[in-house]
């Protein structure tokens, strides 16, 4: 179930600091960081799960729950605000069927928005996993979550 904790554990239960760079290659294994892998990294490092929670939930690079195979992140830096960020937003929340920050009961995406993706002449602009898509409308949101459903069901 905890497939190479036990090795990240030894890897870095003795280094100063090791507590982040551990957080961060247990949650690329296994997507998350769940409870049960909390207190597992705890008793591994020999410190408490306050200690270890509390470093979780203070960065935000870090998730306690199921993220999607797809994230979106929608800017909402100045450039894209101006140009109509928010409507895009909204578009997603209502094609998707979530808020922001959640994630699609399926787990097929998540929906967050970021500060800035540093793309303002593309405003405004949205990533998919490692894909950009700028000048960006509410109109065009229904065909692009069709298009990354379609390939989630070709894949399932």
């Amino acid at each position: 179930m905890h497939t190479g904790i036990d090795e990240l554990l030894e890897k870095y239960w003795h280094i100063p600091g090791g507590l982040v760079p551990l957080l961060q290659e247990v949650q690329k294994v296994h997507g998350y960081l769940s409870r049960e892998i909390l207190e597992k990294i705890a008793s591994g490092m020999g410190i408490s799960l306050a200690k270890v929670a509390g470093v979780a939930t203070f960065y935000h690079q870090f998730h306690l729950t199921p993220r999607g195979r797809y994230i979106i992140k929608v800017c909402m830096g100045t450039a894209c605000h101006v140009r109509g960020a928010a409507e895009v937003l909204f578009a997603m929340e209502d094609e998707l069927g979530i808020k922001v920050g959640h994630t699609t009961p399926d787990l097929t995406f998540t929906l967050d928005q970021v500060a800035c993706l540093g793309a303002c002449g593309l405003a405004p602009v949205i990533t998919i996993n490692d894909e950009t898509y700028g000048k960006l409308t509410p109109g065009q949101v229904p065909k692009l979550i069709e298009k990354y459903r379609e390939e989630a069901a070709v894949v399932h």
